[in-house]
């Protein structure tokens, strides 16, 4: 497979980002300051300023395209299809969920935020692209560090739940199938 196709997008990916990041920072400087952002929404927690976002953005687009060019690399073309599904799906969610943060609506948010692990139970959503789509979609809403830390985290959790808790419950129904048959 020839890989300079992938290898200009995501060239081409990660300076976007940067670009991006870069003008909502000076923005951001040139009205009011960069904005810091504390886990969790709470003042007793550490703040984490905007201005990192503009290494960790960019090297967090690198790094998981990386990813996913070595799972299409591997799986063939019909990956690129799913990948690009999944990073656009992934996207608009953490757009909305930004939204309804904004909005100050906290049940559709938590509610939100709390449907992921359901989520995982069907879909891989601790892929690459998945965490790229949701880490840039909340990025102008809370800066590129807590979504990062936030979507690691969450990236890891629903890896468990899809290949190990989906796993075992696929089990339990195949031998509830199999005993249901044999009745």
């Amino acid at each position: 497979m020839d890989d300079r196709p992938f290898l200009r997008l995501r060239i081409a990916s990660t300076t976007l980002v940067a670009v991006a990041d870069l003008m909502l920072l000076a923005w951001q400087y040139f009205h009011g300051g960069v904005p810091s952002h504390h886990f969790f929404d709470r003042a007793d927690m550490p703040a984490i300023s905007n201005g990192w976002g503009g290494l960790l953005l960019p090297l967090m687009t690198w790094f998981l395209l990386g990813r996913v060019q070595k799972r299409i690399a591997t799986q063939g073309d019909a990956a690129k299809r799913y990948a690009l599904i999944g990073f656009v799906c992934a996207l608009l969610f953490g757009v909305l969920l930004s939204v309804f943060f904004t909005l100050g609506d906290d049940t559709v948010s938590n509610s939100m935020f709390e449907s992921l692990f359901v989520i995982a139970l069907v879909a891989p959503i601790y892929r690459a692209e998945y965490l790229l789509g949701l880490v840039l979609g909340m990025a102008y809403t809370f800066g590129g560090v807590l979504p990062s830390i936030v979507g690691s985290v969450v990236a890891i959790i629903t890896m468990v739940i899809y290949c190990f808790v989906r796993a075992g419950l696929l089990r339990v129904v195949a031998m509830l199938v199999g005993v249901a048959k044999r009745a």
